[in-house]
């Protein structure tokens, strides 16, 4: 098993927003688990049956605005690099990483159309086609996805 070592501003903050659910919360199964995950943040690691739950915690905080109200600009850097480093966080990394890289083999060709299309709530496909090639893109709440790479004709 693998865990997440979490230090810092970004362990007391992470605290802290367990903290505020676990408050809220009557006694309960989730609760508990939110107790274990207290435990964890205070031993300064959070094992991989935690890091979904802790990041929907901070994912939470951050899109509501609570993260930047409570703790500042400061905080909510410390809480986005924390999510960068959970399990989401890093496959969102990836992705973007993974569009930038199918993005770069159009530089330089002459951009022959672009589609940005609604596809459903929160949820966009951006089609490029330029130089032969058509890079469709899936945008959703979840950041920027590559679906696919094609020779177009």
């Amino acid at each position: 098993m693998t865990t997440v070592a979490i230090r810092g501003e970004e362990r007391e903050l992470a605290l802290s927003e367990v903290e505020a659910v676990r408050s809220a919360l009557p006694e309960g199964e989730y609760r508990e688990r939110l107790d274990s995950m207290h435990a964890a943040l205070s031993g300064g690691e959070v094992e991989d049956r935690d890091t979904d739950e802790l990041e929907r915690l901070v994912i939470l905080a951050l899109q509501s605005g609570r993260a930047r109200a409570l703790y500042g600009p400061s905080g909510e850097q410390a809480l986005l690099r924390l999510y960068r480093r959970l399990p989401g966080g890093v496959e969102v990394k990836e992705n973007a990483a993974a569009v930038t890289e199918a993005l770069g083999q159009l530089r330089g060709k002459l951009l022959e159309q672009i589609d940005l299309t609604a596809v459903g709530p929160g949820l966009h496909s951006l089609t490029l086609e330029a130089g032969g090639l058509r890079l469709l893109v899936h945008l959703d709440r979840n950041g920027a996805r590559l679906a696919s790479v094609e020779t177009s004709g």
